[in-house]
């Protein structure tokens, strides 16, 4: 509770207190003045009740943001590690393909010059 809500119910009683003087006295301006007065404290309580839900909501989208953050770090460094285990995999691969075809010079040119004539016999226009 803050303090228009806490002024805005004293409000509003204090308005309900004039009015029911007024009307028991007979006399028109405390009952008018006490219903001004009920409809202000009402306001001011609402007014109150609005701005703590503000403050709330503001917490609350605080909170979300740093859940955000915190949790998109943890995604990145999930797929930075991800990227590194990749990247050694490949760089294994790799060396061993290189050294299979060190291995074996012979069959790697002919691989290689099967697929150049594949490649351009498949490029060519008169087909």
């Amino acid at each position: 509770m803050n303090r228009d809500q806490i002024e805005g119910g004293i409000r509003n009683i204090r308005g309900r207190g004039r009015s029911a003087i007024g009307a028991v006295t007979g006399r028109v301006r405390p009952q008018a003045e006490g219903a001004f007065d009920q409809a202000a404290g009402a306001v001011q309580y609402a007014y109150g009740r609005a701005r703590d839900a503000a403050d709330d909501l503001q917490r609350d989208g605080a909170h979300l943001v740093d859940e955000a953050r915190h949790r998109g770090r943890a995604i990145a460094g999930d797929l930075q590690e991800r990227g590194r285990t990749y990247q050694g995999e490949a760089v294994r691969r790799g060396r061993v393909v290189a050294a299979r075809a060190e291995e074996n010079k012979g069959t790697t040119l002919l691989l290689v010059a099967l697929a150049a004539f594949s490649a351009g016999w498949l490029m060519r226009r008169g087909r």
